[in-house]
């Protein structure tokens, strides 16, 4: 647990297959009071990230009222087991859904159970969506902060090679992944040092989980017709990371009509680096604002 007067506490889930993965809790508050949380705000990280990296805005929406939970991906932050590795694609779509089922249960004693919203930065935005696909009704809407559907970095073709060939001998191999350079996430200094002295970052990830992100891609293809559910999408206008027009096309096929797509002049793919993070901040919790606006209230059976 974290120490008694910290913003968080730091929790751990256990899925279907054993293992144990530990996750960041933000109760919601008012100020430092807690007060009941107007929806439940479950987050999924990048490829190299972790939830260390997303404190402040974890913080600003407990603040706002929202119960948040940032799920470090197995093998990834604060999880050391199998570091670096999934077995598979599924079973990471897994995870995430077994953890919002159980989230759900904690509204069984209300009449109006709590909206669940899933944040996908990055590699996570892969994931969230996928979910709608895998397992349509997981969440009640999407946030996706600058999203890995079509990345602009890419390993070289002989490593490429070399990933398939070590899939299929030693899946366990660790191979480099290639976002080590910081300036590549945010052009501040400040975040630049900070991420070349994190020591929880992911920097290599085993045979098998590169090639499960592939697989990932190709069931992603399938997946527009089956996102039904309210999307924001978030882009940064000097992202380096990702494709943001080939991002927005691929947004503007989801089935559903709510689709507001917001682009930051000057940004770099890591808003939360940004120098004003409360400009993204605003507009996440505008639209979540919006869309609790016709939810009905939570109300206790006793009441």
């Amino acid at each position: 647990m974290a120490d008694a007067d910290a913003i968080y506490t730091v929790d751990s889930f256990t899925a279907s297959d054993g293992y144990c993965w530990r996750y960041r809790r933000y109760l919601a508050r008012q100020g430092t009071e807690r007060v009941p949380p107007r929806a439940h705000v479950v987050c999924l990280h990048g490829v190299q990230s972790h939830a260390g990296w997303f404190d402040y805005s974890c913080t600003k929406l407990s603040q706002a009222g929202f119960e948040v939970s940032f799920l470090d991906r197995r093998g990834s932050g604060m999880n050391q087991e199998g570091r670096g590795d999934a077995p598979s694609y599924v079973r990471l779509l897994a995870d995430v859904s077994e953890f919002l089922k159980q989230l759900r249960t904690t509204s069984v004693g209300l009449r109006s159970p709590l909206p669940v919203f899933l944040v996908a930065i990055s590699w996570g935005g892969k994931i969230a969506t996928a979910l709608e696909r895998w397992q349509p009704g997981c969440a009640d809407g999407l946030v996706l902060l600058c999203p890995g559907f079509f990345p602009r970095v890419r390993l070289p073709w002989r490593t490429r090679l070399g990933i398939a060939w070590a899939r299929l001998r030693s899946p366990e191999r660790l191979f480099s992944i290639p976002l080590n350079d910081p300036e590549l996430f945010t052009a501040s200094s400040r975040w630049q040092d900070f991420l070349r002295s994190d020591s929880r970052s992911l920097h290599r990830a085993t045979a098998r989980f590169l090639i499960e992100s592939i697989r990932l891609d190709h069931y992603l293809r399938g997946t527009p017709n089956y996102v039904r559910v309210p999307v924001l999408l978030l882009l940064a206008e000097k992202d380096r990371i990702i494709d943001n027009a080939a991002t927005r096309r691929f947004v503007e096929k989801f089935a559903g009509p709510d689709k507001q797509v917001l682009e930051y002049a000057g940004a770099h793919h890591t808003l939360e680096f940004e120098p004003d993070p409360d400009r993204f901040l605003a507009d996440v919790q505008g639209w979540l604002d919006k869309h609790l606006s016709a939810w009905p209230a939570p109300k206790r059976v006793t009441d």
